[in-house]
């Protein structure tokens, strides 16, 4: 399912892609590009923080919309490599870096606006969900440098950046119809079960979640096949 929706993708996107190579962009220059975006989204968040309210979650919003737009730049580099003949374990090796940078640049945007604008709780699980996507990426870079194939998992890096771009975009949105500062309340509790920074907040908790269980299942996947060479 995830490989025909991937090709689905790559169909529409060629188009662009040969455009890209036929102005002279490389693999590399695409990655570099999704770097630069990705540090783009981390200074709306820094200026959300700074600049914004808690009740503003406009700068939510657009910086959701930056990331599933760098997110594109991740697919693009792989298909200029392919399409314009120039794949090289380098730029494989240097794809897989850069993406690494670009995650930590991100995520330190998001916890920056999660605790200046006092989400303390969302701003921990921002962090645990940053440390998941680090480890999916290592668990699986480490067992194939000992030659063990490790791909499986519910989050990968396209549904990091799907799952926390929407999220982010919704909430931008919906804080322009029911309010920044929407909260809903129980009978009988005392406190509020929803406000609209949940529809980016709760994403992010579930990413914590999955992302860690993940990288522990990839663990215990390489720790299977190492002990079948015995």
């Amino acid at each position: 399912m995830r490989n025909k929706l991937q090709q689905f993708i790559y169909v529409i996107i060629n188009p662009l892609v040969k455009g890209l190579i036929k102005i002279g962009f490389t693999p590399n220059l695409v990655t570099v590009t999704g770097l630069f975006l990705n540090a783009g989204v981390a200074v709306i968040f820094i200026m959300g923080a700074e600049e914004g309210n808690r009740g503003d979650l406009s700068y939510v919003g657009w910086a959701g919309a930056l990331i599933l737009f760098a997110g594109l730049f991740d697919m693009l580099d792989g298909q200029v490599a392919r399409l314009g003949n120039m794949s090289s374990t380098y730029g494989a090796l240097f794809d897989s870096v850069l993406d690494r940078y670009s995650e930590f640049i991100m995520f330190l945007g998001i916890c920056y606006y999660l605790i200046s604008h006092h989400y303390f709780l969302s701003s921990l699980f921002a962090f645990i969900a940053m440390m998941g996507s680090i480890m999916v990426s290592y668990t699986r870079a480490r067992s194939e440098g000992l030659g063990i194939e490790n791909k499986g998992g519910l989050m990968q890096r396209p549904e990091r950046v799907v799952l926390t771009g929407v999220s982010a975009l919704a909430c931008g949105i919906a804080g322009n119809f029911i309010g920044g500062d929407y909260k809903l309340y129980i009978d009988l509790l005392p406190f509020h079960i929803f406000e609209t920074m949940s529809i980016f907040t709760i994403p992010l908790t579930i990413m914590a979640i999955l992302t860690n269980i993940t990288a522990i299942k990839r663990l215990l996947h390489a720790k299977k096949a190492l002990e079948g060479r015995k």
